[in-house]
């Protein structure tokens, strides 16, 4: 009983711990982004005395969020559609064994996630595909998005140990009623899948959504920013207006917060049974 009890205890620590790590932060911001300049000045850590409701007005004008809002709504969106159907035409086979050396594949896939960020090769094979194409490579919108849709390791190593669960059966039960190879994919095996394909929308979501370093390097025409861009808006001369701030990286974030609020029941569930039936 000692030993539970001490167990539980320390169980709510580490819960306690984590909480202000995350939580405390994000409020942090959250009471910044109702202050006044001056407020801010005289108080930086206090809790707001006077709500200014129109900061967030000012800082979606401000940082040119209307432009950039919709070039990251694309990128996110169609990359993160790609990644799932690259990496579910990809994992099935290989999970399934119909390819050859499928092992030695996913130990590739594997291992690439321990290798340093391929940026010198991938600017170089970007500037080429924009010298030979034009419309797609380096400062391109279609060329950013098969760049961020490349980026498919561990979405498909999670799929690929999902579906190394589902029965075989299936496969023989559909092929003798004729079902072809895509219908199966989409109309059976992804319907079984939801809940490693909420993990895999988060996780790419995330990376593609808040990305900063490769937007600078692939997209430097102003007409490509993604929203991530729009925080450089408020940095000042002598010093960065906190309020604005702090209200621009709400905003940045409250896509992803509302996402995460819809699929975050299916997230946990699909992020073990990646890695454990793997």
């Amino acid at each position: 009983m000692k030993a539970s009890r001490s167990s539980r205890m320390l169980s709510y620590a580490a819960v306690a711990v984590l909480l202000v790590v995350y939580i405390v932060p994000l409020l942090f911001v959250f009471n910044v982004s109702f202050k006044s300049f001056t407020e801010y000045l005289l108080d930086p850590i206090g809790v707001v005395q006077s709500i200014q409701w129109n900061n967030y007005k000012e800082a979606w004008t401000q940082g040119n969020f209307a432009d950039y809002f919709s070039n990251s709504l694309l990128y996110t969106v169609v990359a993160t559609v790609l990644t799932l159907i690259v990496s579910l035409f990809g994992a099935f086979p290989v999970a399934r064994g119909y390819v050859k050396w499928s092992g030695f594949i996913y130990l590739f896939f594997l291992l690439s996630q321990f290798l340093p960020n391929p940026m010198v090769a991938q600017f170089k094979l970007m500037l080429a595909l924009k010298q030979e194409l034009g419309f797609v490579g380096y400062d391109t919108k279609l060329g950013y998005i098969l760049l961020k849709t490349s980026g498919t390791g561990i979405v498909f190593m999670m799929f690929t140990g999902y579906i190394k669960a589902i029965s075989r059966e299936l496969d023989e039960a559909a092929g003798m009623d004729g079902c072809g190879y895509n219908r199966y994919l989409f109309q059976i095996i992804m319907p079984l899948m939801k809940p490693v394909i909420a993990t895999g929308v988060i996780l790419t979501a995330i990376g593609i959504w808040n990305d900063f370093v490769g937007p600078v390097m692939y997209l430097p025409s102003p007409d490509n920013y993604p929203i991530t861009f729009g925080l450089k808006e408020f940095r000042g001369q002598y010093g960065n207006n906190w309020p604005m701030l702090a209200c621009g990286i709400m905003i940045v974030s409250a896509p992803l917060i509302i996402l995460y609020t819809f699929i975050q029941k299916y997230i946990v569930d699909g992020a073990l049974a990646g890695a454990v039936k793997a």
